[in-house]
């Protein structure tokens, strides 16, 4: 497997690219609009076909290009959020995503948003806003829950052995990969935290909501196009 990692500066938003070297056929978790030309720069050099857009969850903090590269390159959007109203297809947890000799198993983890999904592809996990580098993701929306949250990270995400390498959604003062070793050992908001610990901490964060988030939303809901250019396809 060939991965790109991209990094949005003003949103230190994370995004991948993940290609099969065998077939060419790729996939993008997670694009960011404003990074649109360098997507389609890098499928273009190394002469990948983008097969499939997954979307972690309903961002707040940035438009996402998923609309934009569907248009572009063909590509079938997946998600997890039935609120995403222009995605192609619905995922649901265990559901395989195939490109090539690529394989990516879908894992609900929802807390961050009630529809959060996390991806694994053999020894990696694509995390989104669950876990982050020594952290999790905020609970500024309407639909967050601490507890779920929590029973996402520990049931499932730190459960996988100590090697499997973790590609958050965001980087974390200058880190963009772990591993579930590292955060299980030394993650301050779970190692030798119990679930009410967890939801106290939680609730004492100040709820900081990102700029624009509900215009934002709004545009995503569309997967990230204006409602003019946005057509909403029968889920599958």
């Amino acid at each position: 497997m060939q991965i790109r990692q991209f990094l949005d500066r003003p949103t230190a938003t994370l995004s991948y690219l993940l290609a099969c070297p065998e077939s060419g056929r790729a996939i993008m978790i997670d694009p960011v609009d404003d990074d649109l030309a360098l997507y389609l720069g890098v499928l273009d050099e190394m002469k990948w076909q983008l097969d499939n857009i997954l979307e972690t969850h309903l961002h707040a903090d940035h438009v996402s290009a998923a609309g934009k590269l569907r248009r572009a390159t063909g590509a079938m959007i997946a998600c997890g959020d039935a609120k995403i109203e222009t995605a192609d297809h619905l995922l649901r947890e265990g559901e395989q995503i195939v490109a090539g000799t690529l394989q990516l198993k879908v894992i609900t983890t929802p807390g961050h948003t009630p529809s959060c999904l996390s991806y694994q592809c053999g020894d990696r996990l694509f995390t989104g806003d669950c876990l982050l580098i020594g952290d999790c993701g905020n609970l500024s929306d309407a639909g967050a829950d601490a507890g779920r949250l929590y029973d996402s990270i520990t049931r499932k995400l730190l459960r996988f052995s100590d090697e499997t390498l973790l590609y958050p959604g965001h980087e974390q003062q200058g880190r963009q990969v772990s591993c579930i070793g590292d955060e299980r050992r030394n993650n301050p908001l779970f190692c030798g935290v119990s679930r009410d610990e967890f939801i106290a901490r939680i609730a004492l964060r100040p709820c900081t909501i990102p700029p624009h988030s509900a215009e934002i939303i709004a545009i995503n809901r569309r997967c990230g196009l204006p409602y003019s250019q946005s057509t909403p396809p029968s889920l599958s």
